[in-house]
């Protein structure tokens, strides 16, 4: 099963996890079954159906923003990162 490490401010939504294992062929895929895991996740990830903008989404250490976005194919073994966008000043 794809692994996703979970950001600190996000880990209150996934019970303090910092990696949850989830199943699904595609980065959408996988997304929605770790919405569906932890319900209260999904606001902070999406917006309706979109991956709210400031979220980034790597498998490995590639941003799937720059493959085939949520339609970025997943194998069973690969690692994905959830990376906020932190704006300030």
């Amino acid at each position: 099963m794809p692994n996703i490490k979970i950001p600190t401010p996000l880990r209150p939504y996934t019970d303090n996890q910092s990696q949850v294992s989830v199943t699904g062929e595609t980065v959408g895929e996988v997304l929605n079954a770790l919405v569906n895991q932890y319900p209260d996740l999904r606001t902070h990830l999406f917006n309706g159906d979109e991956l709210r903008n400031f979220v980034n989404i790597f498998l490995g250490d590639e941003d799937t923003r720059f493959m085939d976005g949520l339609n970025t194919d997943v194998e069973p073994d690969d690692q994905l990162r959830i990376v906020p966008t932190i704006a300030g000043g």
